[in-house]
Protein backbone atom coordinates (compact mmCIF):
# COMPACT_ATOMS: atom_id res chain seq x y z
CA UNK A 1 0.00 0.00 0.00
CA UNK A 2 1.37 3.27 -0.96
CA UNK A 3 2.40 5.39 2.57
CA UNK A 4 -0.60 8.27 2.74
CA UNK A 5 2.01 10.90 2.72
CA UNK A 6 2.01 10.29 -1.10
CA UNK A 7 -0.94 12.14 -1.03
CA UNK A 8 0.08 15.42 -0.27
CA UNK A 9 1.77 17.84 -2.62
CA UNK A 10 5.44 18.78 -2.15
CA UNK A 11 5.48 22.26 -0.91
CA UNK A 12 7.66 23.48 -3.61
CA UNK A 13 5.20 23.25 -6.30
CA UNK A 14 1.56 25.44 -6.37
CA UNK A 15 -1.28 22.72 -6.67
CA UNK A 16 -3.33 22.94 -9.60
CA UNK A 17 -6.09 25.86 -10.17
CA UNK A 18 -9.60 25.35 -8.68
CA UNK A 19 -12.09 24.84 -11.31
CA UNK A 20 -13.25 27.70 -12.68
CA UNK A 21 -17.00 26.74 -12.98
CA UNK A 22 -17.81 27.29 -9.26
CA UNK A 23 -21.26 25.66 -9.57
CA UNK A 24 -20.49 23.62 -6.73
CA UNK A 25 -18.59 23.68 -3.73
CA UNK A 26 -14.54 21.86 -3.59
CA UNK A 27 -14.79 18.80 -1.12
CA UNK A 28 -13.22 19.06 1.99
CA UNK A 29 -10.48 16.79 2.83
CA UNK A 30 -9.02 15.46 5.77
CA UNK A 31 -6.02 13.25 6.76
CA UNK A 32 -6.67 10.38 8.17
CA UNK A 33 -5.10 6.77 8.51
CA UNK A 34 -4.22 4.75 4.72
CA UNK A 35 -5.62 8.27 3.11
CA UNK A 36 -7.62 11.24 3.24
CA UNK A 37 -11.57 11.49 3.84
CA UNK A 38 -13.75 13.44 1.41
CA UNK A 39 -16.37 15.40 2.64
CA UNK A 40 -18.29 16.67 -0.50
CA UNK A 41 -21.17 19.45 -0.75
CA UNK A 42 -24.03 17.63 -0.22
CA UNK A 43 -22.66 16.18 3.47
CA UNK A 44 -22.01 12.55 1.66
CA UNK A 45 -18.28 10.87 2.65
CA UNK A 46 -15.98 9.03 0.61
CA UNK A 47 -12.50 8.06 1.59
CA UNK A 48 -9.54 8.71 -1.27
CA UNK A 49 -6.54 5.81 -1.07
CA UNK A 50 -4.14 4.36 -2.69
CA UNK A 51 -5.65 0.93 -4.63
CA UNK A 52 -5.13 -2.27 -2.81
CA UNK A 53 -5.18 -6.15 -4.20
CA UNK A 54 -8.16 -6.74 -2.49
CA UNK A 55 -10.46 -4.02 -4.58
CA UNK A 56 -11.51 -6.39 -7.50
CA UNK A 57 -14.62 -6.97 -6.35
CA UNK A 58 -15.81 -3.39 -5.54
CA UNK A 59 -14.11 -2.55 -9.06
CA UNK A 60 -16.02 -4.63 -10.55
CA UNK A 61 -19.50 -3.38 -9.14
CA UNK A 62 -18.72 -0.36 -10.13
CA UNK A 63 -17.61 -0.93 -14.01
CA UNK A 64 -21.22 -2.70 -13.83
CA UNK A 65 -22.83 0.20 -12.46
CA UNK A 66 -21.67 2.55 -15.75
CA UNK A 67 -23.35 3.54 -18.71
CA UNK A 68 -22.15 1.88 -22.13
CA UNK A 69 -21.07 6.06 -22.96
CA UNK A 70 -19.14 6.01 -19.60
CA UNK A 71 -17.20 2.85 -20.47
CA UNK A 72 -16.52 3.77 -23.77
CA UNK A 73 -15.43 7.73 -22.65
CA UNK A 74 -13.18 5.75 -20.05
CA UNK A 75 -11.52 2.57 -22.05
CA UNK A 76 -12.23 4.86 -25.33
CA UNK A 77 -14.13 1.61 -27.05
CA UNK A 78 -17.31 -0.26 -25.96
CA UNK A 79 -17.12 -3.06 -23.23
CA UNK A 80 -19.58 -5.44 -22.10
CA UNK A 81 -17.63 -6.65 -18.73
CA UNK A 82 -15.10 -6.32 -17.59
CA UNK A 83 -13.20 -9.70 -17.07
CA UNK A 84 -11.74 -10.91 -13.75
CA UNK A 85 -8.06 -11.02 -15.11
CA UNK A 86 -8.41 -7.66 -16.42
CA UNK A 87 -10.09 -6.27 -12.80
CA UNK A 88 -7.10 -7.78 -10.79
CA UNK A 89 -4.45 -6.24 -13.09
CA UNK A 90 -6.10 -3.31 -12.63
CA UNK A 91 -5.70 -4.05 -8.82
CA UNK A 92 -2.64 -5.41 -8.56
CA UNK A 93 -0.49 -2.75 -9.76
CA UNK A 94 3.62 -2.59 -10.32
CA UNK A 95 4.57 0.43 -7.87
CA UNK A 96 7.17 1.85 -9.10
CA UNK A 97 5.56 2.23 -12.94
CA UNK A 98 2.22 2.59 -11.85
CA UNK A 99 -0.34 4.49 -8.96
CA UNK A 100 -3.99 4.33 -8.66
CA UNK A 101 -6.10 5.77 -6.34
CA UNK A 102 -9.63 5.10 -5.60
CA UNK A 103 -12.44 6.86 -3.99
CA UNK A 104 -14.86 4.56 -1.86
CA UNK A 105 -17.59 5.05 -0.08
CA UNK A 106 -17.64 3.11 2.89
CA UNK A 107 -21.42 3.55 4.27
CA UNK A 108 -22.01 1.06 1.69
CA UNK A 109 -21.37 -2.99 2.60
CA UNK A 110 -19.60 -3.76 1.20
CA UNK A 111 -17.34 -0.30 0.49
CA UNK A 112 -18.19 0.88 -3.01
CA UNK A 113 -15.82 2.34 -5.56
CA UNK A 114 -16.57 5.56 -6.54
CA UNK A 115 -14.10 6.59 -8.48
CA UNK A 116 -10.38 6.06 -9.48
CA UNK A 117 -7.43 7.57 -10.94
CA UNK A 118 -4.49 6.06 -12.09
CA UNK A 119 -1.45 6.73 -14.29
CA UNK A 120 1.29 4.83 -15.99
CA UNK A 121 4.74 5.76 -16.23
CA UNK A 122 6.48 5.79 -19.54
CA UNK A 123 10.37 5.81 -18.21
CA UNK A 124 11.30 6.01 -21.84
CA UNK A 125 9.80 9.76 -22.31
CA UNK A 126 9.83 10.52 -18.70
CA UNK A 127 6.16 11.08 -18.51
CA UNK A 128 3.40 9.58 -17.50
CA UNK A 129 -0.37 8.34 -18.89
CA UNK A 130 -3.42 9.13 -16.94
CA UNK A 131 -7.42 7.96 -16.94
CA UNK A 132 -10.01 9.30 -14.59
CA UNK A 133 -13.05 8.17 -13.69
CA UNK A 134 -16.04 9.06 -11.48
CA UNK A 135 -19.60 7.50 -11.25
CA UNK A 136 -22.18 9.44 -13.14
CA UNK A 137 -23.79 9.72 -9.54
CA UNK A 138 -20.91 11.78 -8.17
CA UNK A 139 -19.76 13.86 -10.86
CA UNK A 140 -19.96 17.46 -10.73
CA UNK A 141 -18.64 17.63 -7.37
CA UNK A 142 -15.14 18.56 -7.88
CA UNK A 143 -14.06 14.08 -7.37
CA UNK A 144 -12.36 14.39 -10.85
CA UNK A 145 -10.16 17.57 -9.74
CA UNK A 146 -9.50 16.26 -6.58
CA UNK A 147 -8.16 12.88 -8.34
CA UNK A 148 -6.50 14.59 -10.97
CA UNK A 149 -4.23 16.68 -8.17
CA UNK A 150 -3.03 14.12 -6.32
CA UNK A 151 -2.10 12.27 -10.12
CA UNK A 152 -0.25 15.13 -10.86
CA UNK A 153 1.67 14.91 -7.24
CA UNK A 154 2.20 11.51 -7.05
CA UNK A 155 3.85 12.94 -11.03
CA UNK A 156 6.08 15.25 -9.60
CA UNK A 157 7.18 12.73 -6.37
CA UNK A 158 8.34 10.72 -9.26
CA UNK A 159 9.99 13.45 -10.79
CA UNK A 160 8.05 12.98 -14.41
CA UNK A 161 7.96 15.97 -16.48
CA UNK A 162 4.31 15.39 -18.01
CA UNK A 163 1.58 14.09 -17.48
CA UNK A 164 -1.28 12.97 -20.47
CA UNK A 165 -3.60 11.36 -21.63
CA UNK A 166 -6.44 10.33 -24.61
CA UNK A 167 -9.42 11.77 -24.30
CA UNK A 168 -12.86 11.37 -26.63
CA UNK A 169 -13.67 14.27 -28.01
CA UNK A 170 -17.54 13.79 -27.35
CA UNK A 171 -16.23 13.46 -23.55
CA UNK A 172 -16.60 17.07 -23.25
CA UNK A 173 -16.65 17.49 -18.97
CA UNK A 174 -13.31 15.80 -19.38
CA UNK A 175 -11.86 18.14 -21.27
CA UNK A 176 -13.59 21.11 -20.20
CA UNK A 177 -11.69 20.15 -16.82
CA UNK A 178 -8.62 19.43 -18.67
CA UNK A 179 -8.64 23.33 -19.66
CA UNK A 180 -9.36 24.72 -16.26
CA UNK A 181 -6.53 22.70 -14.91
CA UNK A 182 -3.88 24.09 -17.58
CA UNK A 183 -4.16 21.06 -20.05
CA UNK A 184 -2.91 21.33 -23.62
CA UNK A 185 -5.46 19.78 -25.93
CA UNK A 186 -4.10 18.81 -29.55
CA UNK A 187 -6.41 16.71 -32.38
CA UNK A 188 -4.41 13.51 -33.01
CA UNK A 189 -4.63 13.23 -37.25
CA UNK A 190 -4.46 9.48 -37.11
CA UNK A 191 -7.48 8.76 -34.30
CA UNK A 192 -10.18 11.22 -35.71
CA UNK A 193 -12.70 11.82 -32.44
CA UNK A 194 -9.39 11.81 -29.94
CA UNK A 195 -7.82 14.27 -28.34
CA UNK A 196 -3.90 14.25 -27.03
CA UNK A 197 -4.20 16.15 -23.80
CA UNK A 198 -0.85 17.37 -21.75
CA UNK A 199 0.08 19.22 -18.83
CA UNK A 200 3.93 19.69 -18.29
CA UNK A 201 5.20 19.68 -15.19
Amino acid sequence: MIPAGILSAPSRFAPLPPRAHQRFARPAVMPMAGGERVRIEDGRELVLRAIEADDVAAMQRCFARLSPQDIRRRFLHAMSELPGPMAERLCRIDKLLESAYVLMDESAKPAEMRGVGRIYVDQATDSAEFSVLVERDWTHLGLGALLMQHLVDDCRQRGLSELWGYVLMENRPMLKLCRELGFTLRLIPDEPGIELITLSL
